[in-house]
């Protein structure tokens, strides 16, 4: 066997591990709530309430400023032990909406502040932490601009902090925008596989959980304890949940706390979320792997903390494997490697997906037709998130943040582009070109495949079609876009 199919071997091994701990995280979901389902411990609320701080990081937000400080005022909280802190960074028209919206409720008596730093030094981590500064409040609640919490939410996740232990808990995300298009369809469904399985699973069976970033509230004594906001990753959230819970704090998940947010309409706004987590993900790993491992924590901790924390890296795998492909096809020596395993490494997310429509939605039946666009949105995005793996693994602009524009999107599209995309759009980037080249090596390798090796023409079809779906949705949004000063390359994309 030649070092290619040794590598090539090797790379589906390593993705069939994570296809089959998706099938893990199913099966204990499956175990834990529909064949020996506990029964839900619901805690009292405190004698008091404590002092909540709800923290609003933003940064060039227009459409959706006034809807998220609206929804933070709304919540049933008593008044004297609320106070609402927003965290502007803007540099457009957005810091004018946020302070006109924050002077009416201050006029109003709501215990709201307007907060703009001189730098935007550490972005949301640095905003988070400033923030912190100003504040004497016990906990600490944090919504992104996109998110509108029920007025209940206090009320009902201050309650599982009366076990001094807990220093997080973390809602589950719902979806505003959910039915907008066969992309936010997509998006929805991955997410709910995300929080309404994995998850689910994680906190079931003790193990490590993050903060998701939004829709959760902290222990100002864990947040200090374990070392406060970091900006040195790109996802300062799942950082302090690893530091916090190295340091012997629990993270709670409530899956029936739902909090609605706006899911990405553009392709490439979903694209720049998901390389910033990709990214952020991995820096991650550099930071806090070695002391995962030397943790005294147990073997099974252990790996699946580091199967969580590496997921991105499935997709420079799968690129790698799209590319060995061809030339082991065409040398024949594909046919000496078990592509069985390919089927399990490539559908056990999607089954965890599926298995989520069922959990948590009656009509689970038509959201199972999406099905199929992940199928190709997964793949077709692998070449954004390979190019976001290796800047972390070679530190390359380790604090260059790329926020991910949002439009108020709601109903059904009328569109393919959402009104403000003139302002917030993203144009076409080199990522597009490389998914339209891969789609045409990947579709010769089909060609090829189905001559000596059928078993694998399947894996490299849907390799074609997601290259081609990500590609054309990709141009068909950006061809044209011509952004705004205020959303130049200055001020959306900025380093330190």
């Amino acid at each position: 066997m030649s070092l290619l199919a040794m590598l090539y071997a090797l790379a589906v091994i390593v993705l069939t591990l994570y296809g089959f701990n998706a099938i893990i995280y199913t099966l204990i979901f499956i175990h834990a709530n529909w064949i020996a389902p506990r029964r839900a411990h619901t805690p009292p609320a405190p004698a008091e309430w404590p002092t909540v701080t709800v923290q609003l990081p933003i940064f060039n937000e227009r459409y959706v400023v006034e809807r998220l400080i609206d929804s933070i005022v709304a919540l049933d909280y008593p008044a004297d032990r609320l106070h609402i802190q927003v965290l502007d960074d803007s540099t457009d028209d957005t810091a004018a909406l946020a302070r006109a919206k924050v002077a009416h409720h201050c006029a109003r008596g709501v215990n709201i502040e307007y907060i703009q730093r001189p730098h935007r030094v550490g972005f949301k981590a640095g905003a988070l932490a400033y923030g912190l500064t100003r504040t004497a409040s016990d906990f600490i609640a944090v919504f992104d601009a996109d998110f509108t919490p029920p007025a209940d939410f206090l009320k009902r996740i201050i309650p599982h902090f009366n076990d001094a232990r807990v220093g997080m808990a973390q809602a589950r995300w719902g979806h505003i925008n959910a039915d907008y298009s066969l992309l936010t369809r997509a998006q929805a469904m991955m997410l709910d596989g995300h929080f309404g399985i994995e998850q689910h699973a994680r906190a079931q069976t003790g193990l490590f959980l993050n903060f998701n970033g939004s829709a959760g509230v902290w222990r100002r004594a864990c947040i200090e304890d374990a070392g406060g906001w970091e900006a040195d990753t790109l996802a300062e959230d799942l950082d302090l949940s690893y530091r916090a819970q190295l340091k012997g704090w629990r993270l709670r998940y409530l899956p029936d706390l739902v909090v609605p947010a706006e899911i990405p309409t553009l392709l490439g706004a979903f694209k720049r979320q998901q390389f910033r987590w990709a990214k952020g993900s991995i820096q991650c790993v550099r930071k806090h792997a070695a002391q995962i491992i030397l943790s005294r924590e147990s073997a099974w901790r252990k790996l699946q903390a580091l199967l969580h924390i590496t997921a991105y890296i499935v997709h420079p795998l799968m690129t790698l494997v799209v590319l060995m492909s061809l030339p082991l096809a065409l040398t024949g020596e594909i046919s000496r490697i078990h592509l069985g395993a390919i089927g399990l490494a490539g559908f056990g997310a999607p089954i965890m997906f599926a298995v989520s429509q069922f959990a948590l939605y009656p009509d689970w039946h038509q959201r199972l037709s999406f099905l199929p666009t992940i199928l190709f949105l997964g793949p077709g995005i692998a070449v954004s998130n390979t190019w976001a793996v290796i800047e972390a693994l070679i530190g390359r602009n380790p604090t260059l943040f790329l926020r991910t524009p949002k439009f108020d999107a709601q109903g059904k599209a009328k569109t393919d582009r959402p009104s403000g995309t003139a302002a917030y759009g993203l144009p076409v980037d080199w990522t597009t070109w490389a998914e339209i080249a891969l789609m045409f090596y990947s579709a010769i390798t089909t060609v090829i495949a189905l001559q000596c090796a059928p078993g694998l023409a399947p894996f490299t079809a849907s390799y074609a079609i997601g290259f081609g779906y990500t590609a054309y949705l990709g141009l068909r949004q950006s061809l044209g876009i011509r952004i705004e000063p205020a959303e130049s390359i200055r001020g959306a994309i900025t380093t330190e």
